[in-house]
């Protein structure tokens, strides 16, 4: 591994605990019918985001651009380079290593889907992402969702069988860290890492019905041995970000129990 490349990691990476804790506010094309409420604003979002001080955030480099000055230097940035919906309406590239350089992120994200019959596309979009970051050190982080196809259309799906395999097409492509969806049981997830070269993370999965649900699974992901998650609409989507990524922040990074995190977050408003 190059200088570059251990320095951007380690700043990802950089809490005791060796967990990441980070938010991703990259999402817009997936909610096409309308915006989440707590991503219409972003300069709003993200500040409330940055003043519970995760270890990194996800954007795309719109939002960067245009959102990030007053942050910029106060958390690491990762900058997304993908674009698309599930049903594949959008598939695209939205920015590369050159630009990522120029904005100061901290790495690339790629996010691609896997199975169905456009999965050698998005494994070749990955590969090149990761080929054209090698010239920079910069690291590649592959969001790696499978699908399932039946009567009401595409799905993306989280049991271990497909998890396992969206890891290994991350491993294969050379990304330095992977970000999967969790199968929900620490002891198939534990598999999953364990026979990862590179570092695991879990995403932050779909809005939990409450805060203490999602703490819970985050619980399950620390259990499995996975370096921490990349969280969006469980922190974001909660009526308090701040208390929320808080919450997430001392079970990632302290391993304290779902009910002792919330108590904690909401003590220090």
């Amino acid at each position: 591994m190059g200088l570059g490349k251990q320095i951007r990691l380690n700043r990802l990476f950089s809490h005791s605990s060796s967990r990441l804790c980070s938010v991703a506010v990259d999402h817009f094309v997936g909610y096409s019918d309308h915006l989440p409420i707590g991503l219409a604003n972003l300069p709003k979002c993200l500040a409330e985001i940055v003043a519970s001080k995760p270890d990194a955030i996800t954007m795309t480099k719109g939002t960067a651009l245009t959102c990030w000055g007053p942050h910029a230097g106060k958390v690491p940035m990762i900058l997304q380079a993908a674009c698309f919906t599930v049903d594949e309406r959008i598939n695209e590239v939205i920015t590369d290593p050159d630009e990522c350089i120029r904005s100061g992120a901290d790495a690339l994200a790629v996010a691609i889907c896997v199975r169905g019959k456009s999965e050698g596309a998005f494994i070749k979009k990955l590969s090149d992402a990761v080929s054209a970051a090698a010239k920079y050190d910069l690291p590649v982080i592959a969001h790696i969702y499978p699908k399932s196809f039946g009567p009401e259309g595409p799905k993306i799906i989280h049991d271990a069988d497909n998890i396992f395999w969206a890891t290994r097409v991350g491993i294969e492509c050379g990304a330095d860290v992977i970000k999967v969806g969790y199968t929900g049981d620490p002891v198939s997830f534990g598999q999953i890492v364990s026979s990862c070269p590179v570092p695991v993370v879990a995403a932050g999965g779909p809005k939990a019905d409450t805060l203490l649900d999602a703490l819970e699974s985050m619980q399950g992901v620390v259990k499995s041995g996975a370096r921490g998650a990349t969280i969006g609409r469980n922190i974001w989507g909660h009526s308090d970000i701040g208390e929320a990524l808080r919450a997430f922040k001392s079970v990632i990074h302290d391993g304290t129990t779902p009910a002792e995190a919330l108590l904690a977050a909401a003590a220090s408003r």
